[in-house]
């Protein structure tokens, strides 16, 4: 139940100030453990209970997997907890009090960066993702990403466990938090911003809503889309799977888009989710449509959804689609980022999944990409946390990389944020078939995190690694 609590800082119910001292009653309780061993474990059972409750909406999909799977990755906490107990337990001197405020979040750091591994499930619910609404935390993420959110999150909440469980530590745990305020201040007033260019373009998102079947999901994303001609839009985006034929073997559709550009003025960015005609399996593109036709610009999915899209080792767990809702057959991946031109603008598509990734809309920014645009599709978790969890994760993005973030779903949440991460606009919610027109701020500039990558898990790699040679050094010499 400790471990649970810092779900409330996610959407929905979003209390990201309770982010800051969530993680104070595990820290409690692990560091309270009679031995290191029981503080693993007790790390651990804390960890199952923060997977399942950020993951809780996977259960009607999965079922009693959800725990197996949380469980598995739990175990990734295992040696934080034996060195947050190694670092705290008993009466620990001002020295060891001070360092478990740097090691500590440097462990939870890796542990995150461990877990984002797609294979592992990919990074959902990272600590720093809870503070996409909050100013300062978005300087933050453009100067370390997510991670230094995330990192300093976990040094306030070690600094009040001292704070409230070792008497003789106060000082440096007061000095600590006097720290992290003096850098987040220092942050939020020295750190670059995005310059402005001055040019908008203005995005239309197209959500049709809960509609069964692909042929009336494109009939209803067909009539939304003509609704917008004569608004001067730059881009028409439509949701992950809003096309369900391969536009290739079904040319009367691929008209119909062509036609539907020609009247509103801009390329159409559809996502086909279907077989290839050109090769085998089935793929999730996004694929751009002029009025000519498609462009030639694809973007074929490339990391997948554990369960939801593969089966990861599918001949050892394969039986989880007898149990739930998971692939019974597994798409195929793409193999490179694109960057696609739509009448000057350069955008960058990702799908779904993918934005909770940030090495990959900083490789998008990188390549040159001016706007970051997100397909997606949650309906199977409709009255879930989840689409508005995940329509959030554009804001990071956006502040991570100074590039405005585009979030078009097919039944919501879709939501918009500009190179600030800053919403632009009302977000469309899960009740709402609606087309919605964003005027997106462009900017320039290379962000610090887009520059110089993810430095916090490796300073903290550096950091765990500096203090077992210290501790390695004294018990030789002992």
């Amino acid at each position: 139940m400790a471990g649970a609590l810092p779900a409330l800082a996610f959407p929905a119910p979003a209390l990201w100030w309770w982010a800051w001292f969530a993680l104070v009653p595990l820290l409690l309780l692990v560091r309270s453990a009679p031995t290191g061993r029981r503080a693993a474990l007790t790390a651990w059972l804390g960890a199952v209970g923060f997977m399942v409750s950020v993951h809780h909406w996977l259960a009607p999909s999965l079922h009693v997997f959800v725990v197996v799977l949380a469980g598995l990755l739990a175990l990734l906490w295992v040696p934080w907890g034996w060195l947050v107990w190694r670092l705290l337990h008993g009466a620990p001197p001002p020295g060891r009090a001070l360092a478990a405020v740097l090691l500590v979040p440097s462990a939870w750091s890796l542990v995150e960066t461990a877990r984002s591994w797609e294979g592992l499930g990919g990074p959902w619910a990272l600590l720093g993702a809870s503070q996409w609404q909050v100013p300062p935390a978005l300087v933050l993420a453009s100067v370390g990403g997510v991670w230094l959110v995330g990192f300093l999150v976990v040094a306030v909440n070690t600094a009040l466990a001292v704070l409230v469980a070792v008497p003789g530590a106060r000082r440096p745990a007061l000095a600590a938090l006097a720290g992290t305020a003096v850098l987040v201040c220092a942050t939020w007033a020295w750190a670059p911003r995005p310059a402005e260019t001055g040019r908008t373009v203005r995005v239309a998102v197209v959500q049709p809503g809960v509609i069964d079947g692909p042929v009336a999901r494109f009939d209803r994303g067909e009539e939304l889309t003509r609704g917008l001609a004569g608004r001067g839009v730059d881009l028409v985006v439509w949701g992950e799977s809003s096309v369900g034929f391969d536009l290739a073997s079904r040319p009367d559709l691929a008209a119909r888009l062509a036609r539907l550009s020609s009247a509103v003025g801009a390329d159409v960015l559809v996502n086909v989710d279907a077989r290839r005609s050109d090769r085998p399996g089935i793929f999730k593109s996004s694929v751009l449509v002029g009025p000519d036709g498609p462009t030639g610009d694809r973007y074929d999915k490339m990391r997948l959804v554990p369960f939801g899209e593969y089966v990861p080792a599918r001949p050892l767990l394969g039986w989880a689609t007898s149990v739930g809702k998971a692939a019974k057959e597994d798409r195929r991946r793409g193999k490179e980022p694109v960057v696609m031109d739509s009448g000057g603008l350069r955008i960058g598509p990702l799908v779904c999944f993918e934005s909770a990734f940030p090495d990959m809309s900083r490789h998008l920014a990188a390549s040159g990409a001016q706007v970051v645009v997100v397909q997606s599709a949650t309906s199977t978790f409709q009255k879930s946390w989840a689409p508005q969890q995940h329509a959030t994760l554009g804001a990071l993005r956006a502040a991570e990389t100074w590039r405005p973030v585009v979030h078009a779903t097919l039944t919501g949440v879709s939501a918009a944020y500009g190179p600030d991460g800053r919403p632009v606009g009302p977000p469309l919610g899960t009740d709402r078939s609606a087309a919605a027109v964003y005027e997106v701020p462009l900017a320039s500039g290379t962000s610090p995190y887009v520059r110089f990558g993810n430095w916090v898990p490796v300073l903290s790699a550096c950091a765990l690694a500096a203090a077992g040679a210290v501790a390695a050094l004294r018990r030789t010499r002992r």
